[in-house]
């Protein structure tokens, strides 16, 4: 017998959405270039050499977007203002068109009901910045705290929920050390001056974002898979220390006050990646203080697990793998579908950090089921991973867990980084030629979620 489900009176049910990947207009009324632009006009770096240049057209499209957005009952929006759209050249001149098109959008979002939750950083870093040395540098932390005053000081009275940055650990990581992402690069001592970089200005800009909207709430958003070792050997423990603590511990413990994790930084350093005078190179005093700024929330992006086997041990001297994933995989990577793990970390979070507040900022699934000659899309497996992922939230909040609300990744099919269009995340189809939206299947339940509050297991 199925059972009913329902959320707290309060809770924000939510859609993001990202600058680059759904709004094209790339270099129309003065936006300046950004590295995305820039690495995404190479074609041997996007997937059939694609790249954002007119993606979802949403600079053009937002009024239809946020009717799509009305339509569904949605209570919030998650989206990210674009840098060099505002600051063309990443510091100083303000581009008015920049600031008086996401003016108009947080207008128009708030006369349907529909409160904004906006996000400073999605990876679309000012190009010209990147030629001064881009997040490897101190100067960029500087900018953007400026550029963070521009933006709160000009949408500030509108606008209370803020997000400094989306994923640090995959704009240092992918950006910076694996070159997957813009701006390419391929060297880990940058990826983690990158990482400090970020932190240290979501830290500096805080008390700005603060000051310039009364009454702010603000956070960042972090890329929080559930990693574990793949039994109970010590091995596979370290291979999953080793593995997962870069992309989780390094940003979660300097965030809450616990500074870098000494057994990660002791690594990093046996590997050469902190050379010279380690971290003292680029961590100078007082930084630490600044990351641990209290924030009023913290945004969670979880999308699936990682489970850590040791490639040290021979499989015949290791203990065997209770821990293995399944063949319940979605079409991104393989990314396998296991949503206790969602819990896993919300739970992780409550009682390593006492973080006051928790929000899923994304979650979602690539498939890439199209319209029928009826133009209607049936994703059956999207409606089965939101509701695996839900009953997880609802669990985690039964067990007093601070979860304040769900934004699903994502509102639309869009513009997919490296994977470029191959794949399909939204709530919503994109016919990419001509522009025209469809309501999925999921879309339709998640309304019925949200006017009902709450769903059947």
């Amino acid at each position: 017998m199925a059972e009913w489900t329902t959320f707290p009176g309060d809770f924000y049910w939510g859609a993001a959405t990202a600058a680059y990947q759904i709004e094209g207009g790339w270099n129309e009324d003065g936006k300046g270039e950004s590295t995305w632009d820039r690495f995404a006009h190479d074609p041997s770096h996007i997937k059939q050499g694609k790249n954002g240049d007119v993606t979802c057209d949403h600079y053009h499209r937002w009024k239809e977007d946020v009717q799509i957005m009305k339509d569904l009952g949605l209570k919030a929006y998650r989206f990210s203002v674009s840098w060099p759209r505002v600051l063309p050249a990443g510091r100083r001149a303000v581009n008015p068109a920049g600031i008086d098109f996401y003016s108009r959008l947080v207008d128009e979002l708030l006369a349907a009901g529909i409160t904004p939750f906006t996000t400073l950083n999605h990876w679309d870093l000012p190009q010209t910045l990147q030629d001064e040395g881009g997040w490897q540098v101190r100067s960029t932390a500087e900018a953007f705290v400026d550029y963070a005053a521009v933006v709160t000081h000009a949408l500030g009275d509108r606008i209370k929920n803020w997000i400094t940055h989306n994923e640090p650990s995959v704009q240092a990581y992918c950006g910076h050390a694996f070159g997957e992402h813009a701006p390419g690069l391929k060297n880990m001592a940058g990826a983690l001056r990158t990482a400090h970089h970020l932190l240290l200005s979501h830290g500096l800009a805080v008390p700005v974002i603060r000051a310039n909207s009364a009454g702010a709430r603000v956070g960042i958003a972090l890329n929080l898979n559930f990693g574990q070792p793949a039994s109970a050997s010590r091995a596979d423990y370290d291979a999953w220390r080793s593995s997962s603590g870069p992309w989780t511990r390094w940003f979660t413990d300097p965030l809450y006050g616990f500074h870098y994790p000494a057994d990660l930084v002791a690594e990093m350093a046996q590997k050469g990646f902190l050379p010279g005078e380690g971290l003292s190179e680029f961590v100078l005093p007082g930084d630490l203080d600044l990351i641990a700024t209290p924030t009023d929330f913290l945004g969670v992006n979880y999308y699936t697990r990682q489970i850590a086997r040791s490639t040290s041990l021979p499989e015949s001297q290791n203990l065997p793998a209770v821990n293995v994933a399944s063949d319940d995989r979605q079409e991104m990577q393989g990314w396998e579908y296991y949503p206790d793990g969602l819990q896993h970390v919300l739970s992780w979070l409550h009682y390593a950090y006492r973080v006051p507040e928790i929000y899923i900022t994304e979650n979602g699934a690539s498939y890439s089921d199209a319209p029928n000659a009826q133009g209607l899309v049936h994703d059956a497996r999207r409606v089965r991973f939101l509701q695996g992922h839900l009953a997880a939230c609802r669990r985690a909040i039964d067990s007093g867990i601070p979860l304040k609300g769900y934004f699903c990744w994502s509102l639309l099919d869009n513009f997919e980084w490296g994977e470029g269009y191959t794949q399909r995340f939204g709530l919503v189809y994109v016919d990419y030629d001509t522009q025209r939206r469809y309501l999925k299947d999921s879309a339709l339940w998640y309304r019925q979620v949200i006017a009902r509050n709450g769903f059947e297991i």
